[in-house]
């Protein structure tokens, strides 16, 4: 058994060519390398680019700036009112709708709500360490002369905020513009490249206003539009806050010129997932402006703000031909090829006719002993042949080739 493991451990297989003439195995054969050919040529090297050596690593940066007035509560609102925050950063908001608490003193007050309405102090006591509160429960209910109920003691600013009164919304945020300055570096190929043409004029800039089709690369945007494009309803929208996403796609394709390398917008709402969702639905915020008075008692105005969020993403890749990955994906083509070839083997030796027949003609055992009895038998001197093989043979030293003497011929 073991002489017999090393006999067959020390084997050679070399691959024999059978020709089948089967109009399906050849037909199945063809279409699967057609197939193959086909992929790699159209997505592997003209879709994907796998000629070139891409660089995704881009670095960016971005500036924004936002115009327009807004009538909000009575009050002509411009960017130093609505903007947060005011540095012109790649995320920012445009406050649509502003409830102010004013003159709110440390102190202690009564809570507002049904929630924390009370008879006894012990109906507000299941609310101490509360968060959802404007202050902090001491514990005791407040009664007012001329009602029955009290309200649950809080200790914090007093008065506390009341953000379930009705306040028209901002809905000419829809006429405001963005200004984006973005300027991009591709690292590994020392490109750099600006979201709008360098020899733009300040006066062009002023006038344009981006559109996909007519003005792709004007760099200034309407609100409006942008809700547009995402399908938004502006009046919901400005009542409720939201957040909306500004992409700029960058794919640079180096092997053509510099100036087709240029920003592609698209415009998304991120909080979409939430926007039928009752808890932390749309998007607000709450900031305060601090004062003393003349006693130096500090006390503060309140404001609850809910407003638009714009987030500026910026993507990149930039590729550029390269024949390290020119040659891998040519040798990988070339080898897929041969996928053909085992598809074409598993069904010709194990679901058509004849199967056994096949294997046999491609499968072959040939053992030293048998090369040897062969050779033995072609050297051997036939009686009926009208050539014998002699001794005074010539032989090419080269090719291994059997020529013979003139006087070797037959008469």
């Amino acid at each position: 058994m073991v002489w017999g493991w090393v006999t067959d451990f020390f084997t050679y297989e070399t691959t024999k060519s059978v020709v089948v003439k089967s109009w399906s195995v050849g037909i199945i054969n063809r279409v699967v390398q057609i197939f193959i050919i086909a992929y790699f040529i159209g997505w592997v090297f003209i879709h994907e680019k796998a000629y070139q050596v891409s660089d995704t690593g881009i670095e960016s940066s971005v500036m924004t700036k936002v115009k327009g007035f807004g009538y909000h509560q009575n009050r002509t609102m411009d960017v130093a009112d609505y903007v947060f925050p005011q540095q012109g950063a790649a995320v920012f908001c445009i406050m649509t709708k502003l409830i102010i608490t004013e003159n709110q003193f440390q102190g202690k007050c009564g809570e507002i709500g049904n929630s924390y309405s009370c008879d006894t102090d012990d109906d507000c006591e299941q609310h101490i360490d509360s968060v959802l509160t404007n202050g902090k429960i001491t514990g005791f209910c407040l009664h007012n002369d001329n009602k029955s109920k009290g309200q649950c003691e809080v200790e914090g600013w007093c008065p506390v905020e009341n953000d379930k009164i009705k306040i028209e919304a901002m809905e000419d945020v829809k006429d405001f513009t963005i200004f984006i300055k973005n300027s991009i570096r591709f690292p590994l190929f020392n490109i750099t490249r600006g979201n709008f043409p360098s020899n733009m004029k300040s006066g062009e800039i002023k006038r344009c206003k981006y559109n996909p089709d007519t003005n792709p690369f004007c760099p200034i945007f309407v609100v409006g539009d942008i809700l547009e494009y995402t399908g938004q309803n502006v009046t919901s929208l400005a009542t409720e806050g939201g957040e909306i996403g500004i992409n700029i796609e960058w794919k640079c394709n180096l092997d053509l010129d510099i100036d087709y390398c240029v920003p592609k917008y698209s415009f998304t709402r991120l909080d979409a997932p939430f926007v039928k969702n009752a808890i932390s639905k749309g998007f607000n915020f709450r900031f305060a402006k601090y004062f003393k008075t003349l006693n130096g008692t500090e006390y503060r105005t309140l404001h609850k703000a809910f407003a638009i969020r714009f987030d500026v993403m910026v993507t990149g890749k930039a590729g550029k031909f390269d024949t390290v990955p020119t040659l891998i994906n040519l040798v990988a083509a070339f080898t897929s090829i041969g996928l053909g070839t085992v598809l074409c083997d598993l069904i010709l030796l194990n679901f058509l006719k004849g199967a056994k027949q096949y294997k046999a003609k491609k499968f072959e055992e040939v053992s030293e002993a048998q090369i040897e009895a062969q050779m033995e038998a072609s050297l051997a001197p036939s009686p009926s042949s009208q050539m014998s093989i002699k001794e005074v043979m010539k032989r090419s030293c080269d090719s291994g080739a059997h020529s013979l003497a003139a006087a070797d011929q037959p008469v």
